[in-house]
C-alpha cells in the first residue's frame, strides 16, 4: 500500500512539473509575442490584398490556404532553424534577416512601381487569366502571399525568440516558439477573413436588418469596404518597405557598419526633443520608421532596376 502510495506521489509531482512547464511555454509565448506586435500588424496589412479580385465564395479558402501555408512556414520550416541558428550559428540570423528584408524592400517598391506603371502590370495580370485561368491566378497569388509570409513570419520568429530569457530549456524555448506562432498565426489571419467578409455582412444587415440603425450601418459597411481594403493595400505596401528598410539598418548595425544606424537614432532623438516630453516616444519612433522606410524603398528601387535589367537580358525577351 505504501509503494502504491508512493508511486501516486510521484505521478502527482510529475504532472506538477509538466503543468508548470506548459504554463511557462505558455506565459513565454504570450509575452514574447507581445514584443512582435510591429511585424504582426504588417503581415495583418499586407494579406488581404492577394484576395482582392477573385469572387466571394473564393475569399476564405484563399485566406485559409494562406494560413495554412503561414503555420508551415513558422512550425516546420523556421522554428527548428531559429532553434538551431541561435545554438550553433547565430552570427548567421543577421545576413539571414537581411537577405529576407531585401525581399520586402524588393516587394514594396515593385507594388509601388505597378501603381505608377499600371498598364504593363494590369496587361501583365490579364494575360495570366487567360492562361492559367482564376484557379491557376489564385495559385500564383497564394505562393506569392506564402512567400512573402515567409520573410514577416521569420522576422516574427526572430523577435520572439530574442525577446525569450536565455536561461530557458532547449524544450521550453521550443514549446514556447511554436505556441507563439500558432497564436500570431491564429490572430492575423483571424483578422484578415473578417476584413475580407466584412462587406457580406454588411450585405445582410443592409437587407435583413430589423432596425433601420442596422440597415444603415450594413450600407456604410458595404460602401467603406473598397475604401479600408485600399487603404490596406497602402498600409501593407509601406509595411513591407518600412520593415525591410528597418531589418537592413539594423543588420548593418550588427554587421559593424554603424552609420546608417546611428544617424537615423541620432535624428530622430534630435527631433523628439523639439517637442513636448509626452510626445518624445511617439515623435522618435516616427522619425525612425520614417527614415527606415526612406532606406527600404531607394534600396527596394535598386533591386527593382537590377531585377527588371536581368529579365531584359533573358534570351528571346522582347526589347
Amino acid at each position: 500500500m505504501s509503494g502504491l502510495l508512493a508511486l501516486l506521489d510521484d505521478v502527482a509531482a510529475i504532472a506538477k512539473v509538466a503543468a508548470s512547464s506548459v504554463d511557462d511555454v505558455v506565459g513565454q509565448a504570450v509575452k514574447a509575442s507581445s514584443k512582435a506586435a510591429g511585424a504582426v500588424i504588417d503581415d495583418a496589412a499586407v494579406t488581404p490584398k492577394y484576395v482582392q479580385g477573385f469572387s466571394a465564395k473564393r475569399e476564405l479558402p484563399i485566406v485559409w490556404k494562406i494560413a495554412r501555408g503561414s503555420l508551415f512556414n513558422k512550425l516546420v520550416l523556421l522554428l527548428p532553424v531559429a532553434l538551431l541558428l541561435a545554438s550553433f550559428a547565430p552570427g548567421l540570423i543577421s545576413p539571414l534577416l537581411m537577405l529576407g528584408g531585401s525581399y520586402l524592400c524588393f516587394e514594396g517598391a515593385e507594388k509601388i512601381w505597378h501603381v505608377l506603371s499600371p498598364s504593363h502590370h494590369d496587361v501583365e495580370e490579364q494575360v495570366q487569366k487567360k492562361t492559367h485561368g482564376e484557379i491557376g491566378l489564385e495559385e500564383q497569388k497564394v505562393k506569392g502571399a506564402i512567400k512573402t509570409d515567409f520573410i514577416l513570419s521569420a522576422e516574427i520568429m526572430t523577435i520572439t525568440l530574442s525577446a525569450l530569457p536565455p536561461e530557458l530549456n532547449f524544450w521550453i524555448e521550443a514549446g514556447a516558439l511554436a505556441v507563439a506562432g500558432i497564436i500570431i498565426t491564429l490572430v492575423v489571419y483571424g483578422a484578415v477573413a473578417i476584413i475580407v467578409k466584412a462587406d457580406d455582412l454588411g450585405l445582410l444587415m443592409a437587407s435583413s436588418g430589423r432596425l433601420g440603425l442596422t440597415r444603415w450601418l450594413g450600407r456604410m459597411i458595404v460602401r467603406g469596404m473598397p475604401f479600408l481594403l485600399k487603404l490596406l493595400t497602402i498600409i501593407g505596401t509601406a509595411a513591407m518597405i518600412w520593415v525591410g528598410g528597418s531589418i537592413i539598418v539594423h543588420g548593418l548595425h550588427d554587421l559593424g557598419w554603424h552609420l546608417p544606424y546611428e544617424a537615423i537614432h541620432d535624428l530622430a532623438v534630435s527631433t523628439a526633443a523639439g517637442v513636448s516630453e509626452a510626445l518624445h516616444g511617439a515623435v522618435e519612433w516616427a522619425v525612425t520608421a520614417g527614415l527606415d522606410g526612406l532606406v527600404g524603398l531607394a534600396w527596394g528601387a535598386v533591386l527593382v532596376v537590377l531585377w527588371n535589367g536581368l529579365r531584359g537580358l533573358k534570351p528571346g525577351k522582347a526589347h
